[in-house]
């Protein structure tokens, strides 16, 4: 068996360094960190990426100084290829963008979703798998979790290292910091208002990753196959998408109609922000659900966040205090919403939203 002293001798040899033993181990686990390679969930729509998947670029930046990005898009057509070649320049941190081009993936099923990562997976040994907290990214990497037989780590809101992060709890009112021990890849949702995007440099936008095309003639799907695909509503509308919006309107139970909520719309109209909704508002039948704003809703970290007749629960709180600036409107003085409100007016908001829409400017 070697002694320390020989084996310190022999280091110095080799690499013309004086090296203690502890700094020999520490060099290990350096490099190990420079090995991180991350997979993402890529979204896109109508040949675009979302600006979602942008955020969880930036996130999977902040794993290690030195790490591989690679997109994984899904699809079939011609907007898949547009998407991709969009991806390919999202982000100066993205190295390759692998493209699933067939009609199996035509459709956001879990199932089929998931067992694509996995396939991927195995051909290249990632060793951290992330997606957005948005309904795709929940929807399927718990089932890519379940497949790996590892534990997720779900809402990811700050990443303090390659396998330590902050999440929050009890509905937000605590943030808890877990240390992933798992064998297996580690697998990440991340809250994407926790990672703005950073305007890229012209030479930034300049390099563009490389773009393979997956091989599936190997891929299998599932024979029994639970779940098949129905359909998709989403509203046309030119307002802006309330998960990346700089100025979001909401309007809470006391709207009492769908008709009265109308005046929450045309406010946001005349400010050029997304119009959002408070889980009551949503049950109650004024707006469909994918309005809704909240910890069971989207998560939203606007510039403005104006708040009408939202008496603000918890879970809603949970889903808006990272808004630059809240305005919150409300009747009740004891409201909830006024304790986390930059700028607070008790009043009746049916007085307040036709004075306010008289004194703005006409939008250009």
């Amino acid at each position: 068996m070697m002694t320390r002293a020989f084996l310190l001798k022999a280091l110095m040899k080799k690499t013309n360094h004086l090296i203690s033993l502890n700094g020999f181990r520490s060099f290990s686990i350096t490099n190990f960190s420079r090995c991180i390679s991350t997979l993402i969930l890529a979204e896109h729509e109508n040949g675009c990426i979302k600006a979602q998947t942008v955020s969880t670029v930036v996130a999977a930046n902040s794993l290690s100084e030195s790490s591989s990005i690679s997109l994984l898009l899904a699809g079939s057509g011609s907007s898949l290829q547009e998407a991709a070649s969009q991806a390919a320049s999202c982000h100066p941190s993205v190295s390759e963008v692998l493209v699933a081009d067939s009609d199996k993936f035509e459709y956001p099923l879990a199932e089929t979703w998931a067992k694509l990562v996995d396939f991927v997976r195995k051909q290249r040994e990632y060793s951290h798998i992330l997606a957005c907290s948005s309904s795709f990214g929940k929807n399927v990497l718990p089932r890519v979790a379940a497949i790996l037989d590892v534990s997720p780590v779900t809402d990811v809101v700050k990443i303090l290292g390659s396998n330590e992060f902050i999440r929050p709890i009890y509905a937000g009112n605590a943030l808890c910091t877990v240390r992933y021990t798992g064998p297996g890849p580690c697998i990440l949702t991340i809250r994407t208002t926790s990672f703005p995007v950073t305007p890229v440099t012209a030479d930034s936008e300049s390099k563009k990753a490389t773009i393979s095309q997956i091989d599936l003639s190997d891929f299998k799907e599932d024979s029994d196959r639970k779940s098949r695909y129905v359909g998709q509503s989403v509203q046309d509308t030119e307002r802006p998408d309330l998960g990346s919006a700089r100025v979001v309107i909401t309007g809470g139970r006391a709207l009492k109609s769908v008709e009265n909520f109308k005046m929450i719309e045309k406010l946001a109209e005349k400010l050029g922000g997304a119009v959002g909704a408070t889980r009551a508002a949503v049950d109650a039948g004024y707006v469909p659900n994918d309005l809704q704003v909240g910890q069971t809703g989207k998560i939203v970290a606007p510039e403005l966040y104006m708040a009408f007749g939202v008496s603000g629960a918890i879970q809603h709180i949970a889903g808006i205090k990272d808004s630059k600036v809240i305005v919150a409107v409300n009747k009740d003085s004891d409201a909830p919403i006024f304790q986390v409100a930059d700028y607070g007016l008790v009043g009746d908001l049916f007085e307040v939203i036709p004075e306010l829409m008289e004194k703005l400017p006409e939008k250009k």
